[in-house]
């Protein structure tokens, strides 16, 4: 496109600024060229003006909305529970028994004597074995510390799993 071109766009448009719009009306006025250029201009822009828009059939729309709720459809849901939260809790509860158990053997007075006495031979525990050692281990305080020490581990844990996904986020947004 020309300059002419362009100018006469942009009066019709009416786009120009004043200035612009008054230069380009004395151009019309007074050169032919510009006349016969508007004049060829309008009449294409009448042209566009009374053109219908086409616009795709109700039944086009219909048929690609249907097309894709049924590739929605096909596609299949995905379960949303992963698969660590289950070993996670799994492992809690089986840390759980075991804390139990370890904690009834500890709790219950067993000495040689006593069970050696109900115990059928091929059972029979050692002579030097005795359970009361373990009461020394699994007092309140050293559980207190030990979950003391668990809940700073796993506090850790989470702290840099927060970081680590603050970082994603800025890393994300940056272009």
């Amino acid at each position: 496109m020309n300059t002419m071109e362009e100018r006469l766009w942009s009066y019709i448009d009416g786009t120009c600024t004043e200035a612009e719009r008054r230069a380009v009306e004395q151009l019309i006025a007074g050169d032919t060229a510009w006349r016969s250029q508007y004049d060829e201009l309008m009449s294409f822009e009448l042209q566009l003006s009374k053109m219908d828009l086409d616009e795709p059939s109700m039944g086009f729309t219909y048929k690609v909305m249907e097309t894709i709720r049924t590739d929605y459809a096909q596609t299949p849901l995905k379960a949303t529970i992963n698969p660590r939260i289950i070993r996670g809790i799994a492992a809690f509860f089986v840390l759980t028994i075991l804390a139990l158990v370890v904690f009834m053997f500890v709790t219950v007075p067993v000495s040689h004597a006593n069970v050696s006495a109900t115990l059928p031979e091929h059972l029979k525990l050692p002579k030097g074995f005795d359970l009361s050692i373990v009461k020394n281990y699994v007092s309140g305080s050293v559980l207190l510390k030990v979950f003391f020490i668990v809940d700073g581990i796993l506090a850790l844990f989470l702290a840099d799993a927060w970081m680590r996904r603050k970082r994603q986020q800025k890393q994300a947004l940056r272009p």
